[in-house]
């Protein structure tokens, strides 16, 4: 007879130290970062935590170093993250294509607050959606998950982890200041009910290997410097051993390699949740603390004799059409609500086409979109 497992450990935490357990459990031994409301809480917990762990902290001298400093330590084999808020994400975005080009594997945490530049630092947003797609130059694929409650903060940062590593790329986490600092009983999984993936490593010897092959995953395993596997790393556009090229027949290869490793595998990056769903007529789309108003509102509407579902997206980049589309061509009307100017509606409304109608409740004063403001909407509606 198989032993009853008990519970997993309950505790009571807030969203930014939730994101901390996650990356321990999922394997992350370093952390570069520098302070910065609402994200502060992760570095002071990374702090204490990650030694004890025998794991390394560094409090960088800013941003730009904390994420050079974070690939570095994930070129020598660790899994490494950073966290920010907005105006420090935005130092970040040279060294966060440097990793896409170059194909390091790293987990980039940014607590939106509201901006632009210092804007207001203790007030939530959700203005960062657009700069964490678009925010470094050049054609790039990114992977960009939301989290929504303080048990997503632990779940999705394990899942950010293990997307990294599988696919060679950075993930970036979007939180916000609510769900950064709204504390919740979450229940940790025994480690050994927990999903965690490690990047591929080569099985030739070092001369032997090609660091940048193509393969039908699209993802070639990465050599780990302090196992001799030293190779060219560079953010030049590189041939497959990793030296710049100027050359149609490799650049063009390589470009198509790096989108295609994340496009053949949308069935897994695009994750969205559903609520009511099955026969609902107006759908509200929405994600991070936003989607918990909209949770409530849709619940109340129901209890009104509207019909109204939820569909949160968790995964925002790649954005995910194949959940949207099927619903825009089956509903009356779709409520995008966002504490931004409409960054996810205008996705929305591209893949739309005129299929439904499509509405917006847009909030940029810092404060969160109420459950009562939805519902008032979804009621006109």
């Amino acid at each position: 007879m198989n032993p009853v497992k008990s519970p997993g450990r309950q505790l009571l935490l807030q969203g930014n130290e939730a994101i901390v357990e996650g990356a321990l459990a999922a394997g992350c031994r370093f952390f570069a970062g520098y302070p910065i409301t609402p994200a502060t809480e992760i570095s002071e917990v990374m702090s204490v935590r990650l030694p004890a762990e025998d794991g390394t902290f560094i409090q960088m001298e800013d941003e730009i170093a904390s994420l050079g400093a974070v690939i570095g330590a994930s070129l020598a084999g660790v899994k490494s993250m950073t966290a920010t808020s907005g105006p420090g994400f935005s130092l970040m975005q040279e060294n966060l294509g440097f990793a896409c080009v170059a194909e390091v594997p790293c987990v980039i945490v940014d607590v939106m607050r509201a901006g632009p530049s210092t804007g207001l630092p203790t007030n939530v947003s959700q203005g960062d959606v657009m700069q964490a797609r678009w925010g470094t130059h050049g054609d790039h694929p990114i992977i960009v998950l939301a989290v929504s409650t303080t048990q997503d903060c632990f779940s999705i940062t394990v899942k950010a982890f293990n997307l990294s590593e599988k696919y060679r790329t950075p993930v970036i986490i979007l939180a916000d200041e609510v769900v950064a600092h709204t504390r919740e009983k979450i229940s940790l999984p025994h480690p050994e009910e927990l999903e965690v993936v490690d990047r591929l490593r080569p099985n030739m010897p070092p001369e032997w290997y090609v660091p940048y092959e193509d393969n039908p995953r699209g993802v070639p395993p990465m050599g780990i410097f302090g196992d001799g596997y030293r190779y060219h790393v560079t953010g030049l556009i590189h041939d497959v051993r990793g030296f710049p090229t100027q050359r149609p027949d490799e650049i063009v290869p390589f470009m198509n390699r790096i989108f295609r490793k994340i496009n053949q595998h949308f069935f897994e990056i695009q994750m969205v949740e559903e609520e009511l769903m099955e026969d609902a007529e107006v759908v509200v789309i929405a994600y991070g603390c936003v989607a918990r108003s909209a949770r409530r509102a849709v619940r109340d509407a129901r209890a009104r004799g509207v019909k109204a579902g939820l569909l949160q997206l968790v995964t925002l980049w790649p954005f995910a059409r194949q959940a949207v589309e099927p619903i825009l061509r089956h509903v009356r009307a779709v409520l995008i609500p966002e504490l931004n100017m409409g960054q996810m509606s205008r996705e929305v409304k591209r893949v739309n086409q005129g299929m439904t109608r499509v509405e917006t409740i847009n909030r940029i004063d810092g404060s969160l979109i109420t459950p009562n403001e939805i519902l008032t909407r979804l009621m006109k509606i």
